[in-house]
């Protein structure tokens, strides 16, 4: 990538305008305003069933509100879906990992998915980030929970980095070291201009503080 098409990347935000979510008859939350610049995360909180994931899923997407919009720079994000989708990477509540391939093999697929192309070093630097290189040709359905949301969570190192990371829960059943080295990606991602939007019921540690932007739902 040159270097004047990082910089446009980097220039990305989003804003979230009057969003309202309804499920099942019940309204989760309504008149849901806020912009998030490069640089920032966005901490979701709220009780279980309060509309977490179904916010996270109609930022990327997947979900569409009751009413309201959300923009990428200000377009509306199924305006030019393909251009969006190519700049963000959505992690959901549990590992979404095929239990008869390997950890290598389960990265491969994600990056196809998205239409990415990997290397095998790409592959191994990514595991090896998180300490996972020993179970690259391991069977993921052998794998415990936390070591499958490691190698989840390793997608998040591959090239080309995204982004927009939106990541539903992303510290369940990781241990304090994996917690931590999860906080410091993210803290990278940021200081790179990134933007992260995560639901989580963990205190999210920043070095700038400002950066963080909280909804309570």
């Amino acid at each position: 990538m040159s270097t004047t098409s990082s910089a446009n990347h980097l220039e990305q935000s989003l804003q979230l305008e009057n969003l309202t979510c309804t499920r099942g008859g019940k309204v989760l939350f309504s008149g849901l305003t806020q912009s998030i610049a490069p640089g920032q995360l966005l901490h979701i909180v709220g009780k279980n069933g309060s509309g977490k994931s179904s916010l996270l899923r109609i930022l990327c997407g997947l979900l569409s509100p009751t009413s309201g919009q959300v923009k990428w720079t200000g377009q509306v994000i199924r305006a030019n879906p393909e251009n969006f989708n190519a700049q963000l990477i959505y992690l959901g509540h549990s590992p979404a990992l095929k239990g008869d391939l390997t950890a290598a093999e389960n990265l491969f697929s994600a990056a196809l998915c998205r239409q990415d192309t990997l290397s095998i070093k790409e592959v191994e630097v990514a595991l090896a980030h998180g300490g996972l290189l020993p179970l690259a040709n391991k069977k993921v359905r052998t794998l415990s929970q936390g070591q499958k949301q490691r190698i989840a969570l390793a997608q998040l190192q591959l090239k080309p980095r995204k982004q927009f990371w939106l990541l539903d829960e992303p510290f369940n059943a990781l241990d304090s070291d994996a917690s931590y080295a999860l906080q410091q990606s993210i803290q990278q991602h940021l200081q790179l201009g990134g933007i992260v939007a995560l639901s989580s019921h963990q205190e999210i540690e920043i070095d700038q503080p400002s950066a963080k932007v909280r909804i309570e739902l």
